[in-house]
């Protein structure tokens, strides 16, 4: 299943409350090989300031609908995470 923009997802927290996110934006790096989505939370009021998530994530074969996120932990992964979420905001802005 290949996320699309605005597509919504549940992701639950540290103690496994759900919350429901919209997806930004995703894509896969070829050179690391790994994929990457960014998320704002649904249920955001208009007037608040805009809090985005990021997270690696990897699709499970055995079901479609499954994605297993990871941690961006590395200051390079981050770095490139913002760099794709700037490039995007200025080509919005652009149009």
């Amino acid at each position: 299943m290949a996320l699309e923009e605005n597509e919504r997802i549940i992701i639950p927290d540290e103690s496994g409350e759900e919350h429901l996110f919209e997806v930004l934006f995703t894509f896969d790096v070829d050179q690391t090989g790994h994929s990457y989505l960014a998320v704002v939370p649904a249920e955001q009021q208009e007037d608040e300031e805009v809090e985005v998530y990021a997270f690696r994530y990897e699709e499970q074969e055995k079901n479609d609908d499954d994605l297993s996120l990871f941690p961006i932990d590395s200051d390079e992964e981050w770095e490139m995470v913002e760099e794709m979420l700037h490039t995007l905001i200025d080509e919005e802005n652009n149009e």
